[in-house]
């Protein structure tokens, strides 16, 4: 074994504290990676607040990690020490069922091992990137491409996949209209990476001091929700409506701005998961709700070399350890993202 400073929840409603935990030796396809950056996630919190009753104390989260090889196993092949690595949710999945052997590891039959609170198959509890260091299986990891820095890069191995995945599987190009709901961690990458798509990409939001970032971002225009007629006014014109906000929407007001065949996708994770709708919402129009859940580690590679080929990247705020309570408290008023300078763990 080898310990690592991280900051750790010892239990619901604690303090952070920072301390001391142990990652395991090295195995022959193993990569242990020195954490620079971590990003805050919205899921971080729900896990934190144990929101939905699976939390495993204490807990360290963190699964937007971006980092620098620091030793290999004596099988590994595909990374050497110094290389610029990432690391999303998923560290682990069977590798045998069909959705594995399809890239699609997220929806592994046996289900994945995520990247903290989760028990991986031997029993062990993982601990995420709120860390120094990580030792993770090859084939979890991802290659960082040079024009992306790290701190930028860390949220992408979550919320640029989480959105990516989606707008790649409906097909957001040229000649699609796409509409993002709500622009934070996901939502502004949506906007970002729909654009690059080459979509005609709309921003439905209740905040119009975000309205310049939408437009800077490379949408085309501004929605604001909170105006009946002005929601009214874009009713039936879109192809594809993906869904960002961690909070309950009516379903039916959304249904009806899309068009034939449209879709609306969920990709935020609410507190309460329950929701209604209309079916006549979707019978008028044949229309779909749909869900998407990350994204696998071929597309999340995919995701990463896309956006360093089109030029996208995060909006963040970088922190130190300390920050981090304080950044729990505040997630609603970040541009866009917190990521945690791990540097700064050693001098709190």
């Amino acid at each position: 074994m080898s310990t690592t400073l991280a900051l750790s929840l010892p239990s619901r409603g604690a303090q952070f504290t920072r301390t001391t935990i142990e990652r395991r030796p090295l195995r022959d396809d193993d990569v242990r990676i020195d954490i620079r950056f971590a990003g805050i996630c919205h899921t971080d919190l729900h896990f934190g607040n144990d929101d939905w009753g699976t939390t495993l104390f204490p807990l360290v989260p963190g699964h937007e990690i971006a980092g620098v090889v620091s030793e290999v196993g004596d099988a590994v092949r595909t990374f050497k020490v110094g290389d610029r690595v990432g690391v999303g949710c998923i560290v682990n999945s069977c590798g045998e069922c069909q959705s594995c052997r399809a890239g699609a590891e997220q929806y592994c039959a046996k289900g994945f091992v995520m990247t903290y609170s989760n028990r991986d198959y031997d029993g062990t509890v993982t601990l995420g990137g709120y860390s120094q260091s990580i030792v993770v299986g090859q084939q979890f990891v991802l290659r960082i491409p040079d024009a992306i820095e790290l701190d930028v890069a860390a949220p992408m191995l979550c919320a640029g996949v989480t959105v990516y995945s989606p707008l790649r599987r409906w097909g957001a190009g040229p000649g699609k209209n796409v509409a993002v709901v709500g622009m934070g961690g996901l939502g502004h990458l949506a906007v970002k990476i729909a654009a690059a798509m080459g979509a005609e990409v709309t921003l439905l939001g209740h905040s119009p001091s975000k309205e310049a970032d939408a437009l800077r971002f490379g949408a085309k225009r501004f929605v604001n929700t909170a105006d009946h007629e002005a929601l009214t006014a874009v009713g039936s014109q879109f192809d594809l409506i993906v869904n960002t906000v961690p909070t309950t929407l009516d379903v039916d007001a959304y249904l009806g701005l899309l068009r034939l065949d449209g879709t609306l996708v969920n990709v935020g994770a609410p507190d309460d998961p329950t929701g209604s709708y209309n079916v006549f919402s979707l019978l008028t129009a044949r229309r779909s709700i749909a869900g998407s859940s990350i994204g696998g580690i071929r597309e999340t590679q995919e995701m990463l070399d896309f956006c360093a080929e089109r030029g996208v990247t995060t909006e963040i705020e970088k922190i130190s350890a300390d920050q981090v309570p304080d950044a729990w408290k505040n997630m609603s008023a970040v541009r866009y993202r917190y990521v945690i300078d791990i540097a700064t763990l050693s001098t709190t």
